[in-house]
């Protein structure tokens, strides 16, 4: 992780210097700490009648080393590790997905995360009760209480604004209910992870809070005809059973007001962007969603057209999705599934995330066994999973320190990626142009 390292020591000694006062109000709380520093270090060298220290040994657990005080007085090394992120994500899906979902969470859960999930309202209601039973009587979920469902569904039309709609809606309960976290991310039943949470979180604990994952550009190309200019109406927006878009017969021209982005409709969004989007103080979110309530495949312009014209946010964008994803050229409505023939190619792209893949493919046992190590029925384990393997026990029945990352091959290849993603040729140049 050198290069990531660099990159955050860069990032954190350029936030400090950018915040430091011009007045020297820190020259007393130093000489305070001075003094305070050097009583505890007399303090330390006494010893008590049996030749023992005083005071009792102090442990740092990090994700890759641990450091003792030693019996001579030597320096304490500062860990220049920063703490991890916690991540906020929605994982959602339609009839028949329940167990896809289940499956998708486990693969996916950490203690430090929030998640929300949701079947849409084209599920019965047997299958969205068996997942609220699954969430509300989960161990693991029920002892972190950081597993949320939307129980009242919502009705999606994948291709209307419905899906933009129930994502806003999920961010909005992150925002509310879950606590603080500093990513969102949206995935479907039919994404799968590529490695473990303990190597995204590494990773993302280099990099700047603010920065948003999302594919964009302002080449809309072929969009402009088939989607930027038809005017369609969703009934998700107001009917109770699904149906699909159906398309006015006027055509509109571009606006003006805004400039349009396109791109894909998987992100990883900061959550400064995220309460920007929800609150939205400046009406640029709730106009630009306005429009998109009847564009065609507004999921794949929302978000890209709000950042990218909000000069708060705009150049916090990398340009990538950070998905593995076979499409046809151009694309069409949705990508080639996934199978074991292409578990090299997903491995080799570095990304953290894959998608499409169908119901129980047994490619997903390939990635569970190879990349995860995760048993069936069970979550990935990680650095806060003390418990025993033997017999095939799970070992996250026993829970240690949360904030202790097991890191593996997994973050080495996303390191890869995000050092390409963040390298002088590709960030800047791929901002929103």
């Amino acid at each position: 992780m050198k290069k990531l390292k660099n990159y955050y020591m860069h990032f954190k000694n350029h936030h400090h210097h950018h915040h430091q006062s011009p007045e020297r109000k820190w020259i007393f709380p130093l000489a305070i700490g001075s003094i305070l520093s050097l009583f505890l270090l007399f303090i330390a060298t006494l010893t008590s009648p049996q030749g023992t220290h005083i005071l009792p040994f102090y442990r740092s657990i990090s994700a890759s080393y641990s450091v003792f005080v030693e019996n001579k007085i030597k320096p304490l090394p500062v860990s220049t590790l920063p703490p991890p992120p916690r991540l906020a994500y929605l994982i959602s899906g339609s009839a028949g997905d329940g167990g896809s979902v289940k499956r998708v969470l486990l693969a996916m859960y950490h203690p430090h995360n929030r998640y929300v999930v949701h079947l849409d309202l084209e599920s019965s209601a047997k299958e969205r009760a068996d997942l609220f039973e699954f969430v509300m009587n989960h161990e693991l979920f029920k002892r972190f209480e950081n597993v949320k469902m939307i129980t009242k569904a919502n009705l999606i039309t994948y291709r209307g604004p419905t899906m933009v709609a129930n994502t806003l809606h999920a961010a909005a309960i992150l925002l509310k209910e879950c606590g603080d976290w500093d990513w969102f991310i949206n995935l479907s039943a039919s994404d799968y992870p590529l490695v473990t949470q303990d190597d995204l979180l590494h990773t993302f604990s280099f990099l700047p809070r603010d920065l948003n994952f999302i594919d964009h550009t302002s080449d809309i190309g072929w969009k402009d005809h088939q989607r930027a200019r038809p005017i369609i109406v969703d009934p998700g927006l107001y009917m109770n059973k699904k149906q699909d878009v159906f398309w006015v017969t006027q055509r509109r021209s571009r606006p003006t007001a805004f400039k349009l982005f396109t791109g894909s409709a998987w992100m990883v969004l900061s959550r400064p962007f995220v309460d920007y989007v929800i609150w939205g103080w400046d009406n640029l979110p709730r106009t630009v969603l306005m429009y998109y309530s009847n564009f065609i495949s507004s999921p794949e312009g929302y978000f890209h057209t709000v950042i990218c014209n909000a000069q708060e946010f705009r150049n916090t964008t990398v340009n990538s999705d950070l998905h593995f994803i076979a499409w046809d050229n151009p694309p069409k409505q949705h990508p080639h599934y996934l199978t074991v023939a292409d578990m090299k190619v997903m491995t080799d792209s570095n990304a953290p995330f894959a998608r499409k893949f169908h119901r129980e493919d047994p490619v997903l046992d390939r990635i569970d066994t190879e990349l995860l190590s995760r048993n069936p029925g069970m979550p990935v384990p990680g650095g806060w999973c003390i418990g025993s393997r033997e017999n095939g026990t799970d070992p996250c029945s026993v829970v240690g320190n949360t904030t202790v990352l097991r890191p593996e091959n997994g973050s080495k290849r996303l390191e890869t990626l995000i050092t390409k993603l963040m390298s002088n040729e590709n960030f800047r140049p791929r901002q929103c142009v």
